[in-house]
């Protein structure tokens, strides 16, 4: 299962046991630790892989127009809707909704959504009409929604809907074991990607890759092991140890999101304050741009690069 190369046994064990079912499944863990590759194993391995796979940033939408991405709108429903929008629910119908970042959803959201897993239903903003949907939802987050739920920032009634069948997916800096298959699955990958010779990782690069903290997790090492092919000139791969910071983890990972800020504002400057269309600062950093906004919301970003 290319999907979960690296994955713990646990992990692959508890995804061959819940994916022939129809349960809801939760998954948990740090950002970049791969929450959207299990979500994908468990469609594909479940009895609604013929079916749409429908993923769903909850942190990446915007928050006046969630209810609309999720359940559709008729026309008319708000200023500027001219024509019917089918929602992601109507569009996962006979299949699988991937709902990222669950925790984000505002409460009238919540509220809602909570009404879909209970009764297999959707209303259209501005429509009457109750739609029946067969979805397989499953849930993630990187947050302690226990905790939120303890502190009245998230309903319990949607948590334990939720929570029916939880996964935990553990840093990479706690299975560090499983770097040499992740890096030489990327290699492979990046290497047929990009037309590269390379195909060796040394034992030096491996003891390279093994003494950083990975903050950013599996996507981090994603993105090293892709820079590394693409300045990697022969067969064995090389790898700047400079490209790794040396401090602490939460050095560390403030100094990542320092970097992403940094890219985001370098990006709206040369679009001028364009996200969308040729050019523009989403084209340019490779985001869909309802990424890229929830990435602007997350650093307080505007278009013209201020601070909010």
């Amino acid at each position: 299962m290319t999907a979960l190369v690296g994955a713990l046994a646990h992990v692959r064990r508890a995804v061959e046991q819940v994916a022939p079912t129809d349960a809801t499944v939760l998954i948990l863990g740090e950002t970049g630790t791969g929450k959207e590759l299990v979500a994908r194993a468990l469609h594909e391995q479940s009895r609604r892989a013929r079916g749409a796979f429908v993923p769903v940033n909850g942190a990446a939408l915007v928050p006046a127009l969630v209810a609309s991405e999720l359940f559709g709108h008729e026309p008319g429903a708000f200023t500027g809707a001219v024509k019917r929008r089918i929602g992601r629910f109507e569009q996962a119908h006979n299949g699988t909704l991937f709902l990222d970042e669950v925790g984000d959803l505002a409460a009238d959201v919540q509220v809602a959504l909570l009404r879909v897993l209970q009764e297999g239903i959707v209303e259209r903003l501005g429509g009457g009409d109750a739609i029946s949907v067969s979805v397989r939802v499953v849930a993630a987050t990187n947050r302690d929604l226990a905790a939120e739920v303890r502190a009245g920032s998230f309903r319990a009634d949607l948590f334990y809907r939720l929570n029916v069948f939880p996964i935990t997916l553990p840093p990479l800096r706690e299975r560090k074991t499983d770097i040499p298959a992740l890096a030489a699955h990327f290699l492979a990958h990046f290497a047929e990607r990009h037309r590269r010779p390379t195909t060796i990782i040394s034992a030096r690069v491996l003891r390279t890759l093994d003494a950083h903290d990975w903050p950013g997790n599996v996507r981090e090492l994603q993105n090293v092991i892709e820079r590394a092919v693409i300045v990697s000139d022969g067969a064995e791969l090389v790898v700047d140890p400079a490209w790794l910071a040396t401090t602490s983890p939460v050095e560390t990972a403030r100094t990542w999101a320092e970097q992403e800020k940094a890219r985001i504002l370098a990006a709206l400057k040369a679009a001028d304050g364009r996200i969308y269309g040729p050019g523009g600062a989403a084209q340019r950093l490779g985001l869909k741009p309802t990424t890229l906004y929830g990435k602007m919301r997350k650093h307080g970003l505007t278009r013209d690069g201020d601070d909010t």
